[in-house]
């Protein structure tokens, strides 16, 4: 006999089952489970499979070595085999004839038990006046309850108001810690550097030296042997100007012998112009065994006027060199503060200077005169936050009960800060803020809820002390009366 047989797939489910069953046209249809994927079919898919075979006039069979898959199969009674080849060679078993349900006869009573069952309505509730006014009831039970909850209504209330100011004297100082209500508070120290390189123009002269003084000297023996004199030997005035000796001399022995030697001052400049006599010293240990003197006068050193700069020029550089660094640094310590914080100004000074060169330095000429300098700044500042922490303490402390607070306090340093000796700085802070006269909210509701606005604006200024008419706007814009719940009134003070 003919057998289809149908290898199953992992993906495969009940409708697709079924699908591949209706394509079958033979006598025989044979289910192959595969062997190392799972089919998801269960039992009543089975079932369902069994019967969609039966009403194709076919035979359902397995092939399955699941355990679980074989036990379903035979609780249902379809055949189940090892191998394709084994269900192709085996009989089938004959599948038991199957019952067919006969429907029962209708009952041609049901309209006559349903009228016993159920009683009828009352004739005044199916009638069509009776019907209308249920729903008028019905309609009109809506409105009333839109009526309640749906209109809505902002009041704006303009209570009594009253500007609050008190002058506030502070004293800021690094050893305070945190904001007390006596005006003491904390302030901070930072540092910047700043860096500058600034010129100058010389018209100013100077005399720088020129060429170096000139003559001889005469070294007298203090000793009975004889002594070398090396060139290169210092000899000096007691006003410390400091000449050299030209040659290598050897001092003849004996006491009062003397030897005379070429010497250079050893700066130039016309200071090297000595008079007779003026070189009295020998340096290093031959001013133990030997005297010196100048018998005649050295001549030759001369000085030049050109143009340079003098000490004032430096100074006057100096000065707009600190000048550009003051404000260089001011704008680099605002920059690491918030812009609402105070900047103790009077406590800006200069922590250190880092560096100073001129060029050319100092004795040396030039028609320009350059400064390159550094800077390290310092300054104190205080927080704008414990400034509004002190205004707000201050200001809470002397407050009536009755009013309340509906913005922040502002201040303002009423003059510049000065800072004593022990570092304290002295600022008064000039606080004002605007109180309004507190709404009672309840005394409102019970005022205007149910009411029209016309009605009610006169008798809210009267009773609420306002500065000026309420506005009241009421949602949806056509409705005329305010809402009679609190809840959907909404109050604002301004």
């Amino acid at each position: 006999m003919k057998t289809q047989i149908i290898t199953l797939a992992s993906h495969d489910d009940l409708i697709s089952v079924r699908d591949k069953l209706s394509w079958a046209k033979t006598p025989r249809i044979l289910l192959v489970w595969p062997k190392y994927e799972k089919v998801t079919l269960r039992v009543l898919d089975l079932k369902v499979l069994q019967r969609h075979a039966d009403s194709l006039g076919a035979q359902l069979a397995l092939v399955t070595r699941r355990a679980k898959v074989r036990h379903d199969a035979e609780s249902l009674g379809i055949p189940v085999f090892v191998s394709t080849t084994k269900a192709q060679r085996e009989l089938w078993p004959v599948p038991a004839a199957r019952s067919r349900r006969i429907p029962k006869v209708p009952r041609r009573d049901l309209r006559k038990i349903r009228d016993h069952l159920y009683e009828k309505e009352a004739v005044w509730r199916t009638s069509l006046p009776g019907r209308i006014l249920i729903f008028t009831a019905g309609v009109a039970a809506v409105l009333v309850i839109a009526g309640l909850f749906i209109p809505r209504a902002t009041l704006i209330l303009y209570p009594e108001a009253k500007t609050q100011r008190v002058v506030i004297p502070v004293m800021a100082s690094e050893s305070t810690q945190g904001v007390s209500v006596t005006g003491l508070i904390h302030s901070q120290k930072i540092s910047a550097t700043a860096s500058v390189e600034q010129s100058l123009a010389i018209v100013s002269k100077i005399s720088v030296p020129k060429s170096k003084s000139k003559g001889v000297v005469r070294f007298t023996n203090l000793s009975r042997g004889e002594v070398d004199i090396p060139a290169g030997t210092v000899t000096t005035t007691e006003s410390s100007i400091r000449f050299v000796t030209l040659n290598d001399a050897l001092l003849p022995a004996g006491i009062d012998q003397f030897v005379d030697v070429p010497i250079e001052a050893l700066e130039a400049g016309a200071q090297g112009n000595v008079a007779a006599d003026e070189i009295t010293l020998v340096e290093g240990s031959l001013g133990l065994s030997i005297s010196v003197t100048n018998p005649n006068l050295l001549k030759g050193g001369a000085n030049s006027q050109l143009i340079g700069a003098t000490d004032e020029d430096r100074a006057k550089l100096s000065e707009m060199a600190l000048d550009t660094l003051r404000r260089d640094a001011e704008t680099k310590l605002r920059a690491q503060i918030a812009p609402a914080d105070l900047l103790l100004l009077d406590t800006f000074e200069v922590s250190q200077i880092t560096e100073e060169n001129f060029t050319p330095p100092a004795g040396q000429p030039g028609e320009t005169l350059v400064l390159t300098m550094q800077v390290e700044f310092s300054a104190r500042y205080v927080l704008d936050d414990d400034l509004k922490e002190l205004s707000l303490a201050t200001l809470n402390a002397s407050a009536e009960n009755d009013f309340t607070a509906e913005v922040s306090p502002t201040y303002k340093v009423v003059a510049a800060p000065s800072t004593d000796n022990a570092g304290v700085s002295h600022f008064e802070l000039d606080v004002t803020r605007t109180l309004l006269r507190q709404v009672d909210e309840m005394q409102v509701f019970s005022i205007t809820r149910g009411h029209k606005p016309e009605a009610i604006k006169d008798e809210l200024v009267s009773k609420l002390s306002l500065r000026q008419p309420p506005k009241i706007a009421i949602t949806p814009s056509w409705w005329k009366w305010l809402p009679l719940i609190p809840f959907n009134i909404s109050i604002n003070a301004h």
